[in-house]
């Protein structure tokens, strides 16, 4: 299979190649330059958001099999690079997300479910949500509905985020004491490791499959506790997790999932992250490794890093400060 991978080089896209590379695939990585593209593959480079900057691309010989677009921000960047390969490449994978949904997107919504408005496949950046559901649309506009994956990820972990959110919460607790835990301990979590969405969307290219797929693991596929305990035991941290209710954190003035990254009170926000219908996506094969797994390579990741976690641009650090985390334990 010949894999054309549009970024390549970061999180999502670097698990595609890797997977890729691993099941001896030809890949071609189109980026920016920004990053060094892994080894073994070939590279082509531009600028998305650039006047002519699909230049290389449109110059390149050959096809491919398959393309896979990260693509998060205007949709006409999707739209371009979608128009320009339709002839190219046999199909297009989108990795969109569950933002799309109109919200509340409430607990068991599947692939039917409601979507946002006022998205088109042409726009300049407007916001996430409608970026992404634009991106699909850019991407099915160019390859027809028989020829596109639309990948609806929701939370997503593992080896090489660039989020920090699990990057956090192990660097926290690495650093030992007392850790303010969200509660309450069983919790229900739902995410998708990285290189398990990555393995599902190459096996389902192959198999020629397309539409809207809900990518994220099974509701309750771990819990606040397990994970939190989870980032003890693999860093050997002499860390002592404080569990605290979801009032006592309002008080304090702090906000879930951004000072407290992964963690959503119960209500409307967790069943909406945290409660989504995935069953048309395992029935198409996903599979999901256990949550242990996904901590420990995490944790092996950023020990093999010389410096700070990578984090996108775009985003703003994760995670709680000094004088949060004084608030939530004020005798600690």
């Amino acid at each position: 299979m010949k894999l054309l991978i549009l970024g390549g080089t970061e999180f999502v896209g670097r698990a595609v190649v890797d997977t890729a590379l691993a099941r001896d695939w030809q890949v071609t990585v189109f980026h920016r330059g920004q990053h060094k593209a892994p080894e073994g593959v070939s590279v082509l480079h531009g600028d998305r958001e650039a006047p002519g900057g699909l230049k290389a691309l449109a110059e390149a010989d050959g096809d491919w099999d398959l393309v896979v677009d990260t693509w998060s921000s205007a949709p006409s960047a999707v739209q371009e690079a979608a128009r320009l390969l339709a002839q190219r490449a046999g199909r297009y994978a989108y990795v969109s997300s569950r933002s799309v949904y109109a919200w509340p997107a409430g607990a068991r919504l599947d692939e039917n479910g409601a979507l946002v408005e006022g998205a088109q496949p042409g726009a300049a950046a407007t916001d996430y949500a409608r970026d992404k559901l634009g991106g699909e649309l850019a991407a099915v506009e160019a390859f027809g509905e028989e020829r596109s994956l639309l990948v609806r990820a929701g939370l997503i972990l593992g080896p090489w985020e660039n989020v920090g959110r699990l990057p956090w919460w192990l660097n926290r607790v690495a650093r030992g004491g007392p850790v303010p835990a969200p509660g309450p301990h069983d919790l229900p979590l739902q995410y998708i490791d990285v290189r398990d969405m990555a393995e599902w969307i190459l096996h389902a290219s192959e198999q020629g499959l397309a539409g809207a797929y809900n990518m994220v693991g099974p509701p309750g596929h771990t819990t606040m506790g397990e994970l939190l305990e989870e980032c003890v035991r693999v860093t050997g941290a002499d860390a002592e997790l404080r569990w605290l209710d979801e009032e006592t954190i309002a008080a304090a003035g702090v906000e879930p999932w951004t000072d407290l990254p992964i963690w959503i009170p119960r209500g409307e926000g967790h069943d909406a992250m945290h409660q989504a219908d995935v069953s048309k996506a395992l029935a198409a094969g996903l599979s999901c490794r256990p949550a242990a797994e996904t901590v420990a390579d995490t944790w092996a990741w950023l020990r093999s890093l010389d410096g700070e976690p990578p984090l996108r641009a775009v985003r703003s650090p994760a995670g709680l400060s000094r004088e949060q985390e004084k608030a939530l334990l004020p005798n600690s």
